[in-house]
């Protein structure tokens, strides 16, 4: 339900355009706002993961985005679906991390790739309901009610459904590792337990910033976080994609498809990407999640010219941009389940994780935020979109094109930049990971 609430503003933006008089540049904002606030808030996850457990940090992060939701399918002014992006920001920023966190807990190093892509794998199955769904809905009035804002209202009901079954139903790992090391014999010192649980929390608080500041100072995680603000720009560029396909001429149903179909291609990939990871981390532990990961943004570069550029922009080449676009989600969907997660998990202490993912997730998402208002811009100002023409979807062959070249730009560069700084990671994982295992080694012993 997370991915798919997330896919409400890409498969809804022309009729956001439409009913709230914006521009292209405007859309594009609102992708901005939501994630330049998910990108700020992300922080909130470590410190309130530090405190609670996660499955209820979990629940109030999706009753966050649940409001928002709500707010954004009732709102009558551009104004207040503004200001729902950025609360839905907020609540998305407290769940990522802390999945990602549960996820690392769950499952051995060698074997992070298929836990991250199978999490993936489902939650890209969310993203194509919140693909399709929507862009049919749109398409249509529903008792008097635009489709686009039912297919809202939809989408926050079965997310309160799902944050209640996670806040009455999720066991921590932490719990049962937990539960499972204390003695039977000493149930009479709860209280003494209570209260040096309580100094154990203020004490990781104090051990979260230092973990921080130390994991900072690692050229490894400073790569992955350069490679991610890079490497997200493309993603958050196709938020234009349901609008472009419909300037060539597709209709809703038809546009729905075309996105299921690359979202279809990501759910598989993520899990085959995992696996291969996995499998090339044993023969080469230094090096084989890094092959994975440049051979995947190398795919992106060279999908991102063929879809947009190469492929002919016509209602005619509906089957090669179905095959182009699910062998596209296939390839360049390997680096946060198969290679990033998994290799930040290596280098991070347990009881850190959710605090850095958190922190990387902040830095990446607010740089990364910028892609969608600049393929707005570059399209107008530079490509000669002309905002006029998008009412008329007609004539709009002249304003495809200039989405599209404004697209590309802002998927290829990023892409080939990406593979690029995965490069010095060859040799710079190596010691990283001997530094954090002997870390690591120290803090039992102190233990």
């Amino acid at each position: 339900m997370q991915r798919a609430d997330e896919k409400l503003i890409p498969s809804t933006a022309k009729e956001l355009k439409e009913a709230f008089h914006a521009n292209l540049s405007d859309i594009g904002f609102l992708s901005f706002i939501r994630n330049i606030f998910q990108g700020i808030a992300s922080p909130l996850a470590g410190l309130l993961a530090i405190s609670y457990d996660r499955p209820a940090v979990f629940a109030f992060g999706s009753f966050c985005w649940v409001l928002s939701t709500v707010g954004t399918g009732v709102s009558r002014y551009f104004i207040q679906v503004t200001f729902g992006a950025a609360v839905n920001g907020v609540g998305h920023a407290i769940v990522y991390p802390v999945l990602q966190s549960i996820i690392a807990d769950s499952f051995k190093d060698s074997a992070r790739g298929f836990g991250f892509g199978l999490w993936n794998l489902i939650g890209t199955v969310g993203g194509i309901g919140g693909t399709v769904v929507p862009t049919i809905m749109a398409g249509h009035v529903i008792s008097g009610i635009s489709g686009w804002r039912c297919a809202y209202l939809l989408s926050a009901t079965l997310s309160t459904m799902i944050g209640f079954l996670v806040f009455f139903f999720v066991t921590d790992p932490r719990e049962k590792k937990t539960s499972s090391s204390i003695n039977p014999d000493h149930e009479r010192d709860d209280q003494n337990n209570a209260a040096a649980a309580k100094e154990s929390s203020n004490s990781v608080w104090m051990e979260s910033w230092v973990a921080i500041k130390d994991v900072t100072k690692l050229r490894t995680f400073q790569i992955i976080v350069l490679q991610g603000i890079i490497g997200s720009v493309p993603w958050n560029a196709m938020v234009f994609w349901t609008m472009w396909f419909e300037f060539i001429g597709f209709d809703h149903n038809q546009a729905a498809l075309l996105n299921g179909i690359f979202t279809t291609g990501q759910a598989i990939g993520s899990l085959i990407g995992g696996i291969i990871a996995d499998r090339m981390s044993r023969v080469f532990p230094n090096s084989g999640r890094l092959f994975c990961a440049q051979f995947s943004v190398f795919m992106g570069a060279i999908s991102s010219v063929i879809l947009l550029r190469i492929i002919p922009q016509s209602t005619n080449s509906y089957y090669i941009f179905l095959v182009t676009l699910f062998l596209m989600g296939l390839t360049i969907t390997w680096c946060g389940p198969a290679i990033n997660s998994p290799i930040l998990a290596e280098i991070v202490p347990p009881t850190h994780r959710t605090m850095v993912y958190s922190f990387d997730r902040a830095i990446e998402v607010s740089f990364a935020s910028f892609g969608a208002p600049l393929v707005g811009i570059m399209s107008e100002k530079l490509f000669g979109f002309d905002t006029k023409g998008l009412d008329n979807i007609k004539d709009s062959g002249r304003e495809a094109e200039a989405l599209s070249k404004g697209i590309m730009w802002m998927m290829a560069a990023p892409f080939g930049l990406c593979c690029l700084c995965y490069t010095p990671l060859h040799f710079i994982f190596r010691k990283d990971r001997k530094t954090d295992r002997s870390l690591s080694s120290s803090e039992v012993e102190m233990a």
